[in-house]
Order: C-alpha cells, then sequence, then structure tokens
C-alpha cells in the first residue's frame, strides 16, 4: 500500500465512521435516533482511531489537509508531496460520504428536513455568524495540530515520502482519538468542528451530486480556510517553541 492509497482509505473510514454516527443519531428511523451529542463526538473520536490505525505505519496518517499544511509549514514534511497528500484525502472523503449516504438510503428517503440530511455529509454552524464561526474552525484547528506535534514529535528528515511517518500507529491512534473527542466535546458546538478542509468539503460535493439540495455552498469556505488558519498557526508556535 502506498502513501497516496494510505491516505485515502484512511480518510475513507473517518468519513464511513464519523458521518456515519452522525447519520444514525439525526436520521429519521435509525437505532440511534436522537441519542445525542455525547454519542457523535465518540463517533468521530473512533473514527479517528479506525482511519489513523491503518493509515499511521504508511503515510503517517495525516488524513486532513490542515495536518498535511501543517505538518509542511513545520519542516516535517516535504513540500513536493503535499497536493498529492491533500488529492488522496479529498477522494477517501468522497467516497467515505458515498458509502454513508448508501449505507442509509432508506432512513435518508424518509426523512424530510434538508439541513438533517446535510448535516451527514458538511458541517452546519448553530448559529451563522461568519467571524464568529472561522475563529472556532481556526482555535479548534490549532489546538488540534499544536497537541498533534507533541503526541507525534515529527523528528523525521523529509527526503523521501516514507519519511513522512510521524509515528501514529495503533498505539499513537489513541491519543489523537482522545483529542478530537476533546475537541468536539468542548469546541464543536458551534460549527460541528469541521477541523479539517476535506472532511468537509467531499461530502459536501457528494451532498450536491447525490441528492442535489441545497449544499449552503456559501459557508462551505469557512471549513476549509479555517483549518488551513488554525494549522498554519499551530506549526508557527510550534516551530518558534522549539
Amino acid at each position: 500500500m502506498t502513501p497516496f492509497i494510505a491516505e485515502i482509505i484512511g480518510t475513507m473510514l473517518i468519513i464511513l465512521l464519523g458521518n456515519g454516527v452522525v447519520a444514525n443519531v439525526v436520521l429519521k428511523g435509525t437505532k440511534g435516533n436522537n441519542s445525542g451529542w455525547i454519542v457523535i463526538t465518540a463517533g468521530w473520536a473512533f473514527a479517528v482511531f479506525a482511519g489513523v490505525t491503518v493509515a499511521g505505519p504508511i503515510s503517517g496518517a495525516h488524513l486532513n489537509p490542515a495536518v498535511t499544511i501543517g505538518l509542511a509549514i513545520a519542516g516535517k514534511f516535504a513540500w513536493n508531496q503535499v497536493a498529492s497528500y491533500i488529492i488522496a484525502q479529498l477522494i477517501g472523503a468522497m467516497l467515505g460520504a458515498f458509502l454513508v449516504w448508501l449505507f442509509h438510503k432508506d432512513h435518508f428517503s424518509i426523512t424530510e428536513d434538508e439541513n438533517t440530511k446535510l448535516a451527514c455529509f458538511s458541517t452546519i454552524p448553530a448559529i451563522r455568524n461568519n467571524v464568529s464561526n472561522l475563529i472556532s474552525e481556526i482555535i479548534g484547528t490549532f489546538v488540534l495540530v499544536f497537541i498533534i506535534f507533541y503526541i507525534a514529535n515529527p523528528t523525521l528528515s523529509i527526503s523521501t515520502v516514507a519519511d513522512a511517518k510521524i509515528g501514529l500507529g495503533s498505539i499513537g491512534a489513541l491519543p489523537v482519538s482522545i483529542l478530537v473527542w476533546a475537541i468536539g466535546l468542548s469546541l464543536g458546538g458551534t460549527t460541528g468542528y469541521a477541523i479539517n478542509p476535506a472532511r468537509d468539503f467531499g461530502p459536501r460535493i457528494i451532498h450536491s451530486l447525490i441528492l442535489k439540495g441545497n449544499s449552503n455552498w456559501s459557508y462551505a469556505w469557512i471549513p476549509i480556510l479555517g483549518p488551513i488558519l488554525g494549522a498554519s498557526l499551530a506549526a508557527f508556535l510550534y516551530t518558534m517553541l522549539l
């Protein structure tokens, strides 16, 4: 398995299980309907564990363009590999979102509310305020990437693709999963904590292609730009503190 394929599969697993838990909680008629925010945040945390466990030994399990960019800014990942990683992550996110729709197809059919359906693909802010929503995504992703630096301690050189690995194997996946859970519980209530451009953008594309409803594209730039800015700030601070 190449790093490109690992990033596709790892990201696909995150979206399949992460958006899958959202669908289980919010779609009409599921066994998990109305089981709440704790179930959603726990499901996303465990989804991250699954994705990182599979991709970690091969690609370093970035699974997030913000993480890839943050590592590159900090000098821990080769810039010439950034584009291929981001493309793989976007492909994986789209595949995962398609599988969520396929798996819950009957429940999408009986759910009337369009925002509820969109929530199974992409994030929706609790209160639409572009400035506040952007700040939420910046802070949430800053926490994610800054702490990942200390969990992973990426000290490898950046001369080859193989050196992209940052030590997040099956054991390393657990603290990252706990971190994502903490972010969801503490910082996720305002925007749904995308903290990952591919996680939001890829599924939003699938939503627009399959359900053909209002995919809320006017908001889509926030879960893209916010995480990138947050990751960049985390990388700059980490570098200065070394």
